[in-house]
């Protein structure tokens, strides 16, 4: 696979996240539930959005350059405030339409994570520092992801820990 089809698949699969963000933010009538799939659909379109810069510039130059990726960091606290507030009690159909989208969220998050992963693998230089820091962007997305659907639910674990065990 050469860079440019290693972009454009890379694209393909932001857009595939963001869309399934994009669809959950619609469907989903719990405030703190839309605005934790509204700030993943806005990181997700930005990672589509620097990744066609890159692109274009590929196409234009016959290179990228690739600049500090820290601009295309996940908000964390952003996401770490929605779920502190997210303790409140959700009604029950939105709790299975979350479920549902976090579960769908999860599988796309780690297929998108895998891709880069083997991007990672495969290219050297700028492309593999590009490919890396998305699969380190994308892992932090599923662990979001993860904790939010732990919280849903109701299994007891909350950033990974053990909150309570049933026995």
């Amino acid at each position: 696979m050469n860079i440019e089809k290693a972009i454009r698949e890379a694209m393909r699969l932001e857009t595939k996240i963001r869309d399934l963000y994009i669809e959950a933010h619609i469907n989903c009538d719990d405030p703190i539930g839309k605005q934790f799939f509204a700030t993943l659909r806005d990181d997700e379109q930005y990672h589509h959005d620097f990744l066609t810069s890159r692109l274009e510039e590929l196409q234009t130059a016959g290179k990228f350059k690739t600049p500090d990726l820290e601009e295309v960091e996940f908000q964390f606290e952003e996401t770490d405030r929605l779920m502190n507030r997210a303790k409140q009690v959700m009604a029950e159909d939105d709790r299975k339409l979350r479920t549902q989208m976090l579960s769908k969220a999860l599988e796309v998050e780690k297929e998108t994570s895998g891709f880069y992963e083997k991007m990672v693998s495969l290219f050297s230089d700028d492309a593999q520092k590009l490919f890396k820091r998305f699969m380190q962007i994308e892992n932090n997305h599923i662990e979001a992801v993860q904790i939010e659907l732990d919280y849903v639910m109701k299994t007891g674990y909350w950033f990974d820990f053990k909150e309570f065990d049933m026995e």
